[in-house]
């Protein structure tokens, strides 16, 4: 009798097995620690404390007081769930008072909201985008985005990282073969840590008469004076943008994904995208503690200072070791290079003997070679906790030659 495991891909199935058995022969495997707890600026795991330099609770929002409290408030109040899909049965007042504080916040005519962040950028590119479109993305876009290209059936290409000439050579070349084009970056990537130049991005698809769209997935509540994120972070004026996506689970602590905008597209993505009409409204809980959240960002400015003086701290520091950090500036997330995937999977585990959590990114989720300690800077990170950090990855970093 056939395996199933046949009729998926044995030889890719045997590859990843074989790949995690080696990880744990060598007890190198730090994914899917069980946390007991929060994942704040401390986590326990199997009843040790430890630092954790891997959350994406960048202003350290998962446990504070006001969240919970509203938190407690709305599950008495609403219960756990929503009940229904948005269309039908699943809308409630908090989900409307939502999108329009998200609308507020990014200064856009309305916004709409998703049970999922992954999922709001597919349905946005599937339901806006088809034959006769083009999406033109950086080549280190998020996964979500390149699979809602595949979903749409535009066609897409891609652009270098970051580089401008790059997108304004694949716009020229391309733009006269298509009724619309959209061109999408992520505000902050995920895995470099760096921003995208927003201003001359827009300015390039304006000239080649383009639409523009950022996932601000990590720049919102991260980036910018007022932690509004990457619009904040250049002085954009508002409408810069033409589509604006972001999550809810990073530096909001709750769940789910939005897009802010025109109002008309809004209007048709709630009566037209699939991901909105099928899928389970976000628990009003959570969609709750969203609401505080934002307002915690813009009252808290103390917050975002010491999120930005910790994420300072540590780049200039771990340069100064002499570890490579890439292009990563003013974003909470650092990648610290180490090179193969053996030599990474065994820096994050003596960082793990040493009381600090950081986890371990290798191909091919980055290129070959380029495995990192993907590190997330939080603003609860204590002045303690910093030079303990910092003093544990010069000390492993010398040992294993690194630096």
């Amino acid at each position: 009798m056939t395996e199933i495991t046949e009729i998926i891909d044995n030889k890719r199935i045997k590859a990843l097995l074989a790949r995690e058995k080696n990880l744990e022969r060598f007890n190198l495997n730090t994914y899917m620690l069980p946390i007991e707890g929060p994942s704040g600026r401390t986590v326990t795991v199997g009843g040790e404390e430890y630092i954790m330099l891997g959350s994406y609770s960048y202003l350290g929002l998962i446990n504070h007081p006001e969240i919970i409290k509203v938190a407690h408030e709305t599950l008495d109040k609403y219960g756990s769930g929503a009940g229904g899909v948005r269309l039908l049965t699943g809308t409630t007042d908090l989900h409307k008072r939502l999108e329009n504080r998200i609308a507020e916040f990014k200064q856009t005519e309305d916004s709409i909201v998703y049970s999922s962040g992954y999922v709001t950028n597919m349905a946005l590119i599937s339901t806006l985008l088809g034959k006769n479109d083009l999406v033109i993305i950086d080549k280190y876009d998020h996964q979500s985005i390149y699979d809602g290209c595949i979903l749409s059936k535009a066609d897409w290409k891609r652009f270098n990282h970051n580089d401008l000439t790059d997108l304004d050579r694949v716009l020229e070349e391309h733009r006269k073969n298509y009724e619309r084009i959209l061109v999408i970056v992520d505000g902050v990537f995920s895995m470099d840590g760096d921003i995208a130049p927003m201003p001359e991005i827009v300015e390039i698809a304006k000239k080649h008469d383009s639409f523009t769209m950022v996932d601000d997935a990590h720049g919102v509540g991260a980036i910018g004076p007022n932690g509004k994120g990457v619009e904040d972070y250049y002085d954009m004026k508002p409408g810069s943008i033409d589509i604006m996506m972001g999550t809810l689970s990073k530096a909001i602590p709750s769940v789910g994904g939005y897009i802010a905008g025109n109002k008309k597209m809004i209007t048709y993505l709630r009566y037209t995208s699939n991901a909105f009409i099928f899928s389970a409204a976000l628990p009003p809980v959570m969609t709750a503690v969203a609401l505080k959240a934002l307002e915690i960002i813009e009252t808290d400015k103390d917050r975002i200072q010491a999120l930005q003086k910790n994420i300072a701290t540590f780049i200039t520091r771990v340069k100064e070791m002499g570890f490579d950090t890439l292009k990563s500036k003013d974003t909470p997330i650092v990648p610290v290079i180490i090179g193969n995937d053996i030599k990474t999977f065994r820096f994050a585990k003596k960082m793990k003997k040493e009381g600090i959590l950081v986890p371990p990114i290798v191909y091919p989720a980055v290129p070959k070679e380029g495995g990192r300690l993907r590190c997330c800077v939080v603003a609860t990170h204590t002045e303690d906790d910093m030079e303990k950090i910092l003093s544990v990855i010069e000390k492993v970093g010398k040992s294993m030659n690194v630096i």
